[in-house]
């Protein structure tokens, strides 16, 4: 690569860095309460579903109350409408680990303002803000000398070898948009050239495993299109159902939620996934 080209890559990277603004969102609250109303709830899912394009470097959560009340009575009460919100975010597949900071701030002290619209700045203060810092792009020169590394077998390929009882494939290219069921747009392909494998493949039964990721401990994540709380099963029956339209046989197949209790320690993407264990092969 020529150090022109080099120059005007870093020069860009630079442009488009700062570029990359903080993304921001407030969750409104009523009076006394850190349950978060349907409403505020909508806006929130929908911002959290606009971040799945998004890399995430750090998510800041700050709560506050408004000027009514004792200071440690608003501590508290801001503390726990940051920590729902918290929860919200884990609840939907987003990674603890980028969350940097959930505290509460307690009071925001009333601005001077006619008297008539105290009650409107009141309600204004009682929220939390969200701050979601973007990852700067990463360029990454090649050089002509690296090592090319082997390239490892996909599903489909590993579908037509020799299997057996109890072997895992790993649909690693069948990525879930975060909070859904449905796949990405570019792993269709990749979905439909496994189902083939499997039509072809008529002497093995198997387990379709449906996992989420970052939600608290083991349990599951909340599907944000039916608002129940079986993401994982609802990724594991999509995949079956989807299979059975390409023509696999329904009697060689079975689907099964595992929530959140085999993460993979990577990036949290690669949790959101589905594999399939074998159960039977014929002779």
């Amino acid at each position: 690569m020529s150090k022109q080209l080099v120059l005007l890559l870093l020069t860009l990277q630079c442009a488009f860095v700062f570029s990359q603004k903080e993304l921001t969102h407030e969750v409104y609250f009523d009076t006394d309460k850190y349950d978060i109303i349907p409403t505020e709830e909508s806006r929130l899912l929908l911002f959290i579903s606009n971040l799945s394009d998004t890399d995430i470097e750090t998510i800041s959560i700050f709560g506050f109350c408004d000027d009514v009340g004792a200071d440690s009575y608003n501590l508290k009460l801001s503390q726990q409408r940051a920590n729902a919100i918290k929860t919200v975010f884990s609840n939907n597949e987003i990674s603890e680990d980028l969350i940097s900071n959930v505290d509460g701030k307690g009071k925001i002290l009333l601005k001077i303002v006619e008297e008539k619209n105290a009650i409107k700045i009141r309600g204004l203060n009682r929220k939390v803000e969200i701050i979601v810092k973007p990852k700067p792009p990463i360029i990454v020169e090649v050089k002509p000398e690296q090592v090319e590394v082997p390239k490892k077998k996909d599903a489909p390929e590993l579908l037509k070898g020799d299997l057996k009882v109890g072997d895992k494939i790993v649909f690693e290219n069948i990525l879930f948009k975060t909070g859904y069921s449905q796949i990405v747009y570019e792993s269709k392909k990749n979905l439909e050239s496994i189902a083939n494998a499997l039509v072809e493949r008529k002497d093995i039964y198997f387990t379709i495993q449906g996992h989420v990721c970052c939600t608290q401990n083991s349990r599951d994540a909340v599907d944000r299109k039916t608002k129940l709380r079986n993401l994982s099963e609802a990724r594991a029956e999509y995949i079956y159902n989807y299979f059975i339209k390409k023509g696999v046989d329904k009697k060689r197949m079975r689907h099964l939620g595992l929530r959140r209790k085999f993460p993979l320690g990577g990036d949290p993407k690669f949790d959101r996934r589905v594999e399939i264990v074998i159960t039977y092969v014929g002779k």
